[in-house]
């Protein structure tokens, strides 16, 4: 893509922009975006100019998303988990709260595909005073994660009236915030945003890259601001198949997030989500990478490799396999593959 011009300067939502792009069929394009939504901010487009494939392929429809037979619709089970429309309850002490139904790109894998950027995923006053009605009478969430759609979506006067709502709540301790803005359109994190973020603490604020041609300068400026104001960072990448499923890329990655001050979370298998078989890869490869990497990198830079288990079963974490046997020695490999042992017994007083 390195000779390619996209149209505009503004968000591209229309496929007859993508015209220019070398091998894109747009009568494709086309069919697949009647089903799915498409939106690619200006930055991330340019991103795609520069950097090619493993940054096209997340946000250019791909005629593959409309053959997926093991694909889900829900694959999470979110809106038999909801009790209200766009809060999601599925752990005891937290809930998700979605407050936006927009995003800077859609990202050709989301989970949430069935209706982020659609008019299906209705987002109002109303759904908002209902959500914060539900958290105020169930005093056993306490941690709010704020999702969408992409929250900073949000004028920050809208983000501010939801946050101090949520924060004013006396049974909720902490808020996070899910949002790929940093890697998307980093010029919306601002002095102003980050200055009313802090106001709110505890927040925690989950931001997802995939690639480390996203770790740009202006990712970095954008993290930078959020982490000066108080706010711990941490990353959800999920592993892609033709994207970034290879160690050198993941490893590549992590230091990089590390070096911006953003600590790796979870490295997700991907979601069962329909229109979504092309990205998702065999579990043994995100558990090869794994193994690749504890031991030859710093355990800051490891995330937990994980899988959401369909139905709503949860994060599932999924780890090499290093117990050899459990008895009165706890017998094990290291990471090099080397056998060790270690007492397991209790001495008694």
């Amino acid at each position: 893509m390195s000779n390619t011009h996209i149209t505009g300067g503004t968000a591209i939502t229309n496929p007859e922009q993508l015209r220019n792009i070398p091998g894109i069929d747009i009568r494709q394009v086309a069919e697949v975006h009647a089903k799915y939504p498409m939106r690619i901010s200006a930055y991330y487009a340019e991103l795609m100019r520069k950097h090619g494939q493993a940054l096209q392929k997340q946000a250019i429809p791909d005629p593959l998303e409309l053959y997926d037979s093991d694909g889900m619709i829900d694959p999470l089970d979110e809106e038999n988990l909801s009790p209200v429309p766009n809060l999601v309850h599925k752990y005891p002490d937290r809930a998700l709260f979605l407050v936006s139904n927009e995003c800077a790109v859609y990202c050709r894998f989301c989970t949430r595909k069935r209706k982020v950027g659609t008019s299906s995923m209705v987002i109002n006053d109303d759904t908002i005073r209902q959500g914060l009605d539900y958290l105020k009478k169930t005093p056993a969430i306490k941690d709010v994660l704020i999702s969408g759609g992409d929250p900073l979506m949000l004028p920050d006067r809208k983000l501010e009236e939801i946050i101090s709502q949520v924060r004013a709540i006396p049974s909720v301790i902490t808020i996070r915030i899910g949002t790929r803005i940093p890697c998307t359109l980093p010029s919306r994190i601002t002095p102003e945003l980050a200055a009313m973020l802090k106001k709110n603490h505890p927040i925690y604020i989950n931001t997802h890259f995939n690639h480390p041609a996203e770790l740009t300068p202006e990712a970095a400026h954008a993290c930078a601001l959020l982490a000066d104001a108080g706010i711990p960072l941490g990353c959800q990448t999920v592993l892609l198949r033709g994207v970034n499923d290879s160690i050198d890329i993941i490893r590549d990655l992590m230091y990089g997030l590390l070096r911006m001050r953003v600590k790796p979370y979870y490295l997700f298998q991907a979601d069962l989500t329909k229109g979504t078989a092309h990205f998702r890869t065999k579990v043994e490869k995100g558990i090869s990478i794994m193994e690749q990497l504890i031991g030859s990198v710093s355990g800051m830079a490891i995330p937990t490799f994980a899988l959401d288990a369909p139905g709503g079963g949860g994060k599932i974490p999924i780890t090499p396999e290093y117990i050899q046997h459990i008895g009165e020695s706890f017998d094990f490999t290291t990471y090099k593959g080397k056998k060790c042992s270690y007492p397991n017994v209790e001495i008694n007083d």
